[in-house]
């Protein structure tokens, strides 16, 4: 038997107050066209579906036209709620749904959702976990002691009716201790919400969802697919993939990636402003990427956001690495105030603020500004 894991696709997105939408869209159509060439008998949705627990229009159209796609493709569809979705909204209609191979999981009561399949080698039991806080399953078991994350998924998944001799697949969207993790995801002080791996030792392959780079969390059988777009700079170096997951006979698992091309690719590039505005010409298509510049120039480049767009359009992020920024420099107080001009004491503020002593053009401005001040021209 043979599934497509995916996850976190955070519909509705922006990432730097741009719109994901478009390259969201690209990247499902890609997807669906893996799912012709796999033709997989399930695809695991493992949480995040939207970005927002109230999603928009946009974002929820985008998720309909996605699982039309799946359903004519005749897979079944497992799909449970992640930590930015909201498990009532993205639960409703599930009983309705069911019957036509989309299941979704339902919200949290207690007790975890099954859905049974069989191939040749028998039975394949798939469990359906959404995010949990221990907050969230105290209530149902009152006489428990759930403290910690590991707590709670622990005592929820006693839960489960595990058949041993079937192979036995679980979707939740946790943070599992020891996994690497980036900084477009939802962090808690002092990682209190990781998981211990041995809450998932009963399970034969355990499809996670909730961070963004694709990995191992404790072992070949328990996987992060990783996010099918990158969504922060932090993830400039992934390579985006969907995960293929094929079982045969229990304990024989094999898995494989397929990697991902973005319409826009989000990248990182650096250097001085007459050095990238001279490699635009022959970049190509890259222009269009999502681009976080980092100039190199000791002088502020006039206007430089604004200037660089009309060659880069797609510029999310820029700063600058000079002198002035690798100082450290710290403003203490001042000091021997009443013995300096203005002049001097903005001077000493600039250089204590960037590094380096002010320009003789900026400080002939400066100086002819502070005379009309003095005067009540300005």
């Amino acid at each position: 038997m043979k599934w497509l894991h995916l996850s976190d696709l955070h519909l509705g997105k922006r990432v730097n107050g741009f719109s994901m939408t478009e390259d969201q869209r690209y990247i499902l159509e890609q997807i669906l066209g893996i799912m012709d060439e796999e033709k997989p008998d399930g695809v695991l949705l493992a949480g995040d579906i939207y970005d927002k627990s109230v999603p928009t229009a946009e974002a929820v159209q985008l998720f309909d036209w996605f699982l039309r796609g799946l359903a004519e493709r005749k897979s079944t569809v497992f799909i449970i709620s992640g930590n930015h979705d909201s498990a009532e909204r993205l639960a409703f209609g599930a009983s309705i749904m069911a019957p036509s191979g989309v299941y979704f999981s339902p919200v949290y009561d207690g007790k975890i959702t099954a859905v049974t399949q069989e191939d040749a080698y028998g039975k394949v039991d798939i469990y359906l976990l959404p995010f949990l806080k221990p907050a969230m399953v105290r209530p149902f078991f009152p006489e428990e002691k759930i403290e910690t994350y590991t707590d709670a998924l622990k005592k929820a998944l006693e839960g489960c009716p595990i058949h041993p001799e079937r192979r036995n697949i679980l979707l939740t969207h946790q943070f599992v201790a020891g996994a690497s993790r980036c900084e477009s995801e939802e962090i808690y002080v002092g990682g209190t919400e990781a998981v211990d791996v041995s809450a998932f030792r009963d399970f034969d392959y355990v499809a996670l969802g909730h961070l963004h780079g694709p990995q191992q969390a404790g072992g070949e059988n328990i996987r992060y697919c990783g996010t099918p777009l990158k969504y922060s700079f932090s993830e400039a170096k992934h390579q985006k993939s969907v995960t293929v997951v094929e079982m045969a006979e229990k304990g024989n698992l094999t898995l494989r990636t397929i990697p991902l091309t973005p319409q826009r690719d989000l990248r990182e590039i650096k250097g001085s402003y007459m050095e990238l505005t001279a490699r635009a010409y022959y970049e190509g298509m890259c222009r269009e990427d999502y681009l976080h510049i980092t100039l190199t120039d000791e002088e502020d480049i006039f206007d430089a956001a604004a200037r660089l767009r009309v060659i880069y359009p797609n510029l999310m992020k820029l700063d600058y690495d000079n002198k002035r920024t690798r100082g450290d420099q710290v403003i203490t107080g001042a000091e021997n105030t009443e013995s300096k001009t203005p002049l001097e004491l903005f001077s000493a503020f600039y250089e204590m603020q960037n590094n380096q002593p002010l320009s003789a053009e900026q400080t002939d401005i400066l100086k002819e500004m502070t005379e009309k001040i003095w005067e009540g021209e300005a």
